[in-house]
Order: structure tokens, then C-alpha cells, then sequence
């Protein structure tokens, strides 16, 4: 039997695997404690198995140009705050290789070079 796999990080089991808040066993997902769900480790695992960007229910059209870029303000926004705080930028990885995967490199270097220069247009 051959099933599909979600994108959604709560969503890597089976139905009947999760164990409702009704049924007194909130902590639980999948047989796993939540403080046992370590982001980290699950970013690095949607990292291993990434292949090309996923639907995103907020850019639905064919045209993907707000999609990049969006991707491209998040990557460089989720780095500031992590760096801001001392903690590992490993989650971030995720935004850069959605945003590389949708948008020209011709973009990708020219805002790059706008962002060194500090004439960005976008608030970062």
C-alpha cells in the first residue's frame, strides 16, 4: 500500500496514529512526546527530502514572482532574528531553498547585491 507523504509536520502519520486531546493524550503525536519533536531534526529531515517547492495555499496562481520573493524576504528575516538571538539558523535553510528553487539567479544576485549596497526595497 502505497501512501502519500504530507507536508505538514504534524501530519507524518497516520490518522489513527494521533491521539486526540479528547481522548486525554495531548502530549502525544504519532507515539511521540512533544518535547521529543525537536524542530531541528525535523527541518533537517524536510531538508533531506525537499525536491522542488511545495504549494502555498497564499500564492495559488500560476505566476510564482510574489511567491519568491516573499521566500526571499523570509529567509533573510528568519537569519536576522535567529542571529539576533544566538541560536542556530539551520531552520532558515528551508526559505533559501524554496526561494533558489522559484526565482531566476539574475533576481537572486541582483538583490543580493541591493542588500549589500543597503537599497533593498524590501523590509528586511
Amino acid at each position: 500500500m502505497v501512501t502519500s507523504v504530507s507536508r505538514h509536520p504534524l501530519r507524518l502519520c497516520s490518522p489513527s496514529d494521533v491521539r486526540t486531546q479528547r481522548e486525554g493524550l495531548q502530549r502525544n503525536i504519532c507515539g511521540k512526546d512533544i518535547q521529543q519533536l525537536k524542530m531541528p531534526d525535523h527541518i533537517d529531515e524536510k531538508l533531506k527530502n525537499y525536491r522542488t517547492a511545495p504549494f502555498d495555499a497564499r500564492f495559488p496562481n500560476t505566476n510564482q514572482t510574489r511567491n519568491c520573493f516573499q521566500n526571499y524576504l523570509d529567509f533573510h528575516r528568519c537569519n536576522k532574528a535567529l542571529s539576533a538571538k544566538d541560536q542556530d539558523t539551520a531552520p532558515c535553510m528551508w526559505y533559501q531553498r524554496v526561494y533558489k528553487s522559484l526565482c531566476p539567479m539574475s533576481w537572486v544576485q541582483k538583490w543580493d547585491e541591493q542588500v549589500e549596497a543597503g537599497s533593498f526595497p524590501g523590509k528586511i
